[in-house]
């Protein structure tokens, strides 16, 4: 009789046992090894930190661990990334370029596009698979990004989580920002973590490094001898901004001369320490269409006053940064880690003027502006009377594009733009065991795409041919390690395209052409601008008309890489691809039940229900005697949102839109109360009115309610309470989360119909207005 068990030859003993440990030969199974010398590796990035935000690339702020990892190691003048931060994410994990990768935008639609899949694709193994198949520890902290908003939830696929592309630890989140006071929704490894209210000094930034120290300090207690890769993934300096009250009083004052004079004084620092070539100009300041900086001295003292504040609190968060650079380094060094420690600094892409034209405290509102262009900013007026409010908890800033202009200094544009501003960021590499040479600069060209081709090959990994029984898709990058050790040594990466919500670019050996897209306008030749970068690296003189045929060659070789890479179909600005989503995102859109104590539920499950359209909220209470008082349900945080309480024996209704309080209460309760239900009836896109009825009779209302855009509410919804970010402050300082202290049995969420304005027809018509800028 054959065996089944080819290490268990199969013997007949009469009844009696097959075999023994001591007669029988150990078969254990091989473990992924990495050689004796194989380095730890860290990856820190940071987000939306523009080219001279850092002390070393020339600014104010003070970043002394990060000056320190430039003097001991390399830092590199000519870096470049994708002008967006999942973009730019994919394409650092994977090697591929980002549109290849599936995520050529941020990981907030589904249009039904290959480039725009908004998950990372099963042809390519990420950094963390490979160092994880060949024996290293992986782990990641902070901003993941590279799920697609509808796969957050707890019942969600977790195909493209952190843990399911080949990080065996996990801490943050898996959004794009967060409140930095009260992270709306933080996970551990595969699941989130149930918070109900942080403590009165907690920080992200803090938390995350924390986290980061005990990884690594756990993995080398439990095997001194197993190396580790670590992502740090900061959510600084993203929107909102926000900083610990200490780190915000270091800048007091420090820009109250306005972003011109410090651009200006950042250019000169960074020409005196030689960031920037010695014959480099300063662009003017930005004045293109929809781009434009107004001169500080032609604004309002009222503005200078309010606007140097949200710079005040970028500076803390870039300082807080620093500090956790020079925290974990510290612990590397009291490890004996640091030596054999290749530690890369850089940044998701340039400087964000998200905030537009005056800022915001209400960063919410911003997007909603930037989504819907009807100029509705939270005014002015309201922004200011909140100045001593900025950076903490109760407001979420963000600064206007004069401050993302100096953050990019010197380069022009911003994030998104294909222009040097959008995507040329520092970068820093330290690896002390490898006698790199410390302190030198590298002025060569290279691309995010080559971290992965480096990194693997410091690390003595082979990428396999193969990924998940598929041929991997060819890397797009290649190692530096020529460029590493020689500043004379050639660029190994000669060419390379970008592309962000229409606007294009090519580089290839020292020469760009680029355009910036004006959304709802045509594409065209006519968009092309040509630079020698060698010779004009701030992109001034325009050579286009001069060079048309350079012109030509420029945009064939991106029409070229844009069919190859999956960059088509393009964005010409409607908007339809941000909102054009899978017919499966249907089946969230049905009356969902929730019991007390159910945890938090997802921020974009929530929305499907409420989004645009009418809503009813009905509330269950087994009984009712006067003194019971609570939330009965709340959705949403300081950024936007409302809910629905008991107090006084009445039931009160509160709306914060976007920081603005709109309040109505009842009347008296009886005990006969069982059924309460919040009726939001959607008359347009952009309202709602409220109705609160008790046990059926209409018993308050607010109309006209400004509809909640753009994400918001941020916080999902919470019955029997409001955790985290509260929707009210001054409820939140007299009565924490509010508990509920009655008998609530459950609240059910019934999505209603679209208004008029909505109607099926509304795709159409943006596909309709599309065609006409193909």
């Amino acid at each position: 009789m054959p065996s089944e068990h080819p290490n268990r030859p199969y013997q007949d003993f009469g009844g009696s046992i097959g075999t023994v440990v001591g007669t029988s030969t150990p078969d254990w199974p091989a473990r992924p090894k990495p050689g004796p010398s194989a380095p730890n590796v860290v990856i820190m990035l940071a987000d939306d930190l523009g080219y001279a935000d850092l002390g070393c690339y020339g600014s104010e702020i003070d970043t002394p661990h990060l000056d320190a990892v430039a003097e001991n190691g390399l830092q590199f003048t000519n870096f470049h990334v994708m002008p967006m931060c999942s973009p730019t994410r994919a394409a650092m994990l994977t090697g591929l370029n980002a549109h290849l990768a599936g995520v050529g935008h941020v990981c907030h639609s589904d249009p039904g596009f290959p480039g725009y899949a908004m998950e990372l694709t099963d042809r390519a193994a990420t950094l963390a698979e490979l160092f994880r198949d060949n024996g290293y520890a992986t782990m990641m902290v902070g901003k993941w990004h590279l799920t697609k908003d509808s796969d957050l939830d707890d019942s969600s696929p977790k195909h493209s989580w952190p843990v399911q592309k080949g990080f065996e630890r996990f801490y943050g989140i898996l959004d794009g920002f967060t409140n930095f006071h009260h992270p709306h929704r933080l996970y551990r490894d595969n699941h989130h973590v149930d918070i109900d209210r942080y403590p009165d000094d907690y920080y992200f930034t803090d938390d995350i490094t924390d986290e980061a120290i005990s990884m690594i300090q756990s993995s080398k207690a439990g095997n001194p001898n197993k190396p580790f890769f670590l992502y740090f993934s900061h959510g600084a300096v993203h929107a909102p901004l926000q900083a610990k009250a200490a780190d915000i009083e270091k800048y007091r004052g420090v820009y109250d001369a306005g972003w011109d004079d410090v651009r200006a004084a950042r250019f000169r620092r960074q020409l005196e320490i030689g960031v920037i070539p010695a014959d480099t100009p300063l662009p003017p300041r930005n004045h293109e269409q929809d781009h434009d900086v107004e001169a500080w001295d032609d604004l309002s003292p009222e503005r200078r006053e309010l606007f140097a504040r949200y710079m005040e609190v970028f500076a803390g968060m870039v300082d807080s940064i620093d500090q956790s650079v020079g925290r974990l380094l510290s612990t590397l060094e009291t490890l004996g880690e640091l030596d054999n420690t290749i530690f890369v600094f850089t940044s998701d892409n340039g400087g964000s003027r998200e905030g537009e034209v005056e800022g915001t405290s209400s960063y919410f509102d911003a997007l909603r502006y930037a989504a819907n262009r009807d100029g509705g900013y939270a005014s002015f007026d309201f922004d200011h009377d909140r100045l001593d409010l900025i950076g903490g908890p109760q407001t979420l800033p963000h600064y206007p594009r004069g401050w993302a202009m100096v953050s990019n200094t010197p380069f022009r544009l911003y994030k998104i733009n294909t222009h040097a501003g959008g995507h040329q960021v520092p970068m820093l590499v330290q690896w002390p065991a490898a006698n790199l040479p410390a302190g030198e600069r590298r002025t060569q060209y290279q691309h995010v795409t080559d971290l992965m081709p480096t990194l693997l090959e410091a690390a003595g990994i082979d990428r396999p041919a193969e990924h998940g029984g598929e041929a991997a898709l060819p890397l797009a990058g290649a190692s530096m390690a020529p460029v590493l050790q020689d500043a004379d040594a050639e660029s190994t990466h000669r060419e390379q395209y970008y592309e962000m919500i229409g606007h294009r670019g090519y580089y290839r050996d020292g020469w760009e052409a680029v355009t910036m897209h004006l959304p709802a306008t045509k594409f065209g030749d006519h968009e092309w601008e040509l630079y020698h970068l060698e010779a004009d690296p701030t992109e001034v003189n325009d050579l286009a008309a001069d060079m048309p045929e350079k012109v030509a060659e420029l945009a064939a070789a991106f029409d070229d890489a844009a069919w190859a890479n999956q960059v088509y179909p393009l964005d010409e600005g409607t908007g339809l691809k941000m909102i054009q989503r899978p017919p499966t995102e249907a089946e969230y859109e049905v009356p969902v039940r929730i019991l007390p104590g159910t945890p938090t539920l997802e921020r974009f499950r929530c929305l499907t229900l409420i989004n645009m359209r009418a809503f009813t909220v009905t509330i269950e209470l087994g009984s009712f005697s006067a003194g019971d008082r609570g939330y009965l349900v709340a959705h949403g945080d300081q950024g936007g949102g409302y809910a629905l309480g008991i107090d006084g024996d009445e039931v009160e209704f509160v709306y914060n839109e976007y920081g603005r309080i709109s309040r109505v209460r009842s009347g008296p309760l009886d005990p006969s109360t069982r059924r309460i239900v919040l009726d939001m009836e959607s008359t347009t896109r952009t309202e709602w009115n409220a109705r609160i009825l008790v046990d059926g009779t209409e018993r308050g209302r607010l109309d006209n309610l400004p509809v909640l855009f753009a994400m918001a509410p941020f916080q999902g919804i919470d019955v029997g309470l409001n955790r985290r970010s509260p929707v009210d402050w001054g409820r939140y300082v007299t009565d924490g989360t509010f508990a509920y202290t009655g008998d609530l049995r459950a609240v059910t969420y019934t999505p209603g119909d679209r208004p008029p304005d909505h109607g099926n027809n509304f795709l159409d018509f943006l596909r309709e207005l599309g065609a006409k800028y193909e």
